[in-house]
C-alpha cells in the first residue's frame, strides 16, 4: 500500500518494492491484493499566486514558458497552450517536455539545451522573465549550466513551479517557486491571464519561424538521401511516413534520442517515450513492451542503437511469448557511436566504441536472430527499402525487427556541455 502511495503523490513514477523471500512464501489471506490505493489529491496554486504570476508574465518584455516532462505526465499540453495564446509568449521545452505543443504551432522554440535547436537557447538566453514548469532544469536541457549558451538567471528572473518542492532552487536561483501539479497550476494561470496586456510582440512568430527554418535547412535535405548506409535522418523521415501520428515511438539513447527529439515532429502529447536523467542505454528495446501491453491497439515502434540491442536481444523472445506485434528499428552504425564521436573529437582514435573484428568492421545479423527467434526480420539493403519494410512491420501484428545499416553520424550540437572540458589529453 506504501508503494502505491509513492507512485502517485509527489512527482509520478516508477517504485521498488523489495520484498523478502520467506515474505513471498508465506500463506496470505484471500483477497489481500484486492484494496484499491487511497485516492490522492494534486497540489493546485492558490488564486494569488496564480494572479501574481500571470501579471509578471504580462509585464514582462521577452518572457518565456518552459515545459518540462511535468507538463506531459500531468496532461497539461492544453493549459500550456492557452497560457501561450493569451500573453503571445513563446514555448521552449526539455528532452521530457518534447509533444508539450504541436509541432507546428506558431509559438513552439523547440528543445533547449546541447542538443536542441538555436532558436529555443537564443530566447531563453534573452529572455527577462522564464516560467518553467515540471522540470528539473537538468544539466542537457541546460547547456551544463553555463551562462553563455541556454540561461542566465540573473539576469534573467525565474520562476519555477514543480510538484517535488526540492527541485525549486536547486539547479538554478529562483525568484519565485510554487510546489504544484502542472495542470492545475497552468490552468489557473492562464485563466488569471485573461484578458491582461501584454508588451507587442508583432515579429513573434515570423522570428520563430525564420529560426526554426534555418535551423531545419541543414539538415532536412537529408530526409530524402539515398545514400547507403543510411543517413539517420532518412530514417527519421520513413518512419514519420509510415507510422499513424498516434503510434508511439520509443527511443533508447545516443542518436536516436537526441536526433529525434530535436528533429522529429510529434504532434500528439505523450507519444514519444524516451529515457532522461540516468542516460539508461537498453530501455529502448524492453520498454516498448510495456508501451505495447499499455496500449496494445496502438502502433509501437523503437528506435535503437545496435549496441543497445545487442545487450538485449532477449526481448525478442518475450514479444513473442507475451504477443507484442512491436518493431523495433535498429540503427546500426556498428558501434556506441556517440562516445567513438568524442572519443575521435578529443583523442583522435577510439577505443572499443567502433565494434571491429580482424581489423574489419563488425555487425551481427539482427534480422537473423529476429527470425531465430519466430518474428519477423528484415535487413536493409537500400534506403528505398526502409518505408515499404516499416509498413509491412505495422500491419503484419508479428514483433518485427528492422536492421538499418546507418552512417555514424553526429547530431548537430548548438547548445554546451561540459563533457567536452572533462576529455582531456594527458601531459
Amino acid at each position: 500500500e506504501r508503494a502505491f502511495h509513492h507512485d502517485v503523490t509527489g512527482r509520478p513514477g516508477p517504485v521498488l518494492v523489495d520484498i523478502p523471500m520467506d515474505m513471498f512464501s508465506a500463506d496470505l489471506p484471500v483477497g489481500s491484493f484486492q484494496k484499491i490505493p487511497t485516492a490522492v489529491s494534486r497540489p493546485a496554486l492558490d488564486p494569488a499566486m496564480a494572479e501574481r504570476i500571470a501579471q509578471a508574465l504580462s509585464e514582462a518584455k521577452r518572457p518565456i514558458l518552459y515545459a518540462g516532462g511535468g507538463v506531459l505526465s500531468s496532461h497539461a499540453t492544453a493549459e500550456l497552450q492557452a497560457l501561450a495564446e493569451a500573453l503571445e509568449i513563446p514555448v521552449a521545452h526539455t528532452l521530457m517536455g518534447k509533444g508539450c505543443l504541436r509541432e507546428d504551432h506558431p509559438l513552439l522554440l523547440g528543445m533547449t539545451g546541447f542538443w536542441g535547436t538555436p532558436v529555443a537557447n537564443a530566447f531563453c538566453l534573452d529572455a527577462d522573465l522564464v516560467l518553467a514548469t515540471g522540470t528539473r532544469l537538468a544539466e542537457a536541457n541546460s547547456s551544463s549550466w553555463d551562462p553563455r549558451f541556454t540561461f542566465s538567471f540573473p539576469p534573467t528572473r525565474l520562476i519555477h513551479i514543480d510538484i517535488d518542492p526540492a527541485e525549486i532552487g536547486r539547479n538554478f536561483p529562483t525568484e519565485l517557486g510554487a510546489v504544484a501539479d502542472a495542470k492545475l497550476a497552468l490552468g489557473a494561470i492562464a485563466a488569471a491571464a485573461k484578458g491582461k496586456s501584454h508588451a507587442s510582440r508583432p515579429e513573434l512568430r515570423k522570428t520563430i519561424a525564420s529560426g526554426r527554418a534555418e535551423f531545419s535547412s541543414r539538415w532536412d535535405h537529408q530526409w530524402t538521401s539515398d545514400q547507403y548506409p543510411l543517413r539517420p535522418e532518412r530514417i527519421l523521415a520513413e518512419l514519420h511516413k509510415a507510422i499513424p501520428q498516434d503510434g508511439f515511438i520509443v527511443t533508447d539513447v545516443g542518436w536516436n534520442k537526441n536526433g529525434m527529439a530535436q528533429q522529429y515532429p510529434i504532434n500528439v502529447p505523450g507519444t514519444f517515450i524516451t529515457p532522461s536523467g540516468l542516460c539508461t542505454m537498453g530501455f529502448g528495446p524492453a520498454a516498448v513492451l510495456g508501451v505495447k501491453t499499455a496500449h496494445p491497439e496502438r502502433a509501437a515502434v523503437t528506435l535503437i542503437g545496435d549496441g543497445a540491442f545487442g545487450s538485449n536481444m532477449g526481448v525478442v523472445a518475450t514479444a513473442m511469448e507475451a504477443n507484442l506485434p512491436v518493431v523495433w528499428v535498429v540503427m546500426d552504425n556498428s558501434g556506441f557511436g556517440t562516445i567513438a564521436g568524442l572519443e575521435a573529437m578529443h583523442y583522435g582514435w577510439s577505443f572499443g566504441c567502433m565494434f571491429e573484428c580482424n581489423g574489419q568492421p563488425y555487425t551481427i545479423d539482427y534480422a537473423a536472430v529476429a527470425r531465430a527467434c519466430g518474428a519477423r526480420g528484415v535487413m536493409i539493403k537500400a534506403a528505398s527499402e526502409l518505408g515499404p519494410a516499416l509498413t509491412e512491420a505495422l500491419a503484419s501484428g508479428v514483433p518485427t525487427v528492422i536492421q538499418v545499416p546507418m552512417e555514424n553520424a553526429p547530431t548537430p550540437t548548438p547548445g554546451h556541455w561540459n563533457i567536452n572540458d572533462i576529455y582531456r589529453n594527458g601531459n
